[in-house]
C-alpha cells in the first residue's frame, strides 16, 4: 500500500550514503578544531619559550563548527536522532506513533526550509559576486559595498556561510525524503527501525 517503496528505499540508500560522509566530514572537521585547540593552548603555555598561540584560533574554532553542525543535521535527521517525547508516544498505537512521526518530520521539514531560507539571504550579504540581475533573479539582495571577513585571519565570511548552505540544503533534501518515508510508514501501520 506504499508509495513507490522500491524508489524510496533506493532513494533512501542514496540518502544514507551521502549524509554518512557528511557527517564524517563534520567529525573531520571537529577533530581538526579539537587539534587546532590543543596546538593553540600549548603554544600559549609554552609562550616564555618563543611559542605562541595558534593566530586566528577563535575564528577557526568559531567557523569549523558553524560548518560542522550543518554537516551533521542530515545524518540526525535520516536516523531520527532528534529529540522527541518517547515516554508519552510508546503506549500508543504503532499507526498512531507513525502519525506522530510523519508530523514531526514534516514540522522538522518546514524547520529545514527555513534555515536554508534564511541562510541564503546571509549568504547573499556577505558574497560580493554576480551581477545585479542575477543577484535579483536569486534573490540575493544588492552586493555588499564592503564585503565582510574575519579579523585575525581575513577569511571572507560568505566561504563559511557558502559551506553551512551546502549541508542546510541537503538537510531540506533529506527532511523531504523522510517526509515521503514516514508517509509510507503511516500507510504500512508502523515505523521501520531506521
Amino acid at each position: 500500500m506504499a508509495i513507490a517503496k522500491t524508489a524510496q528505499v533506493r532513494v533512501g540508500r542514496v540518502m544514507e550514503f551521502a549524509s554518512r560522509w557528511m557527517a564524517y566530514s563534520g567529525g573531520a572537521i571537529l577533530v581538526a578544531i579539537a587539534l587546532t585547540t590543543v596546538v593553540s593552548i600549548i603554544g600559549r603555555t609554552l609562550s616564555g619559550f618563543g611559542l605562541g598561540p595558534v593566530k586566528g584560533d577563535y575564528e577557526i574554532v568559531e567557523m569549523g563548527c558553524a560548518v560542522a553542525v550543518f554537516a551533521f543535521m542530515p545524518w540526525c535527521q535520516l536516523k531520527r536522532g532528534h529529540v522527541t517525547v518517547d515516554i508519552f508516544i510508546s503506549r500508543l498505537s504503532d499507526r498512531k506513533q507513525a502519525i506522530l512521526g510523519l508530523i514531526g518530520d514534516l514540522f522538522l521539514t518546514g524547520a529545514a526550509f527555513i534555515i536554508l531560507w534564511r541562510l541564503w539571504l546571509g549568504f547573499g550579504e556577505k558574497f560580493p559576486f554576480g551581477s545585479e540581475g542575477l543577484r535579483n533573479a536569486l534573490g540575493m539582495g544588492d552586493k555588499p559595498f564592503f564585503p565582510e571577513s574575519t579579523y585575525e585571519l581575513e577569511v571572507p565570511l560568505w566561504i563559511p556561510f557558502g559551506l553551512c548552505l551546502i549541508g542546510a540544503a541537503f538537510f531540506l533534501i533529506v527532511a523531504t525524503y523522510s517526509v515521503w518515508r514516514s508517509f509510507n510508514w503511516v500507510l504500512d501501520g508502523k515505523e521501520q527501525r531506521v
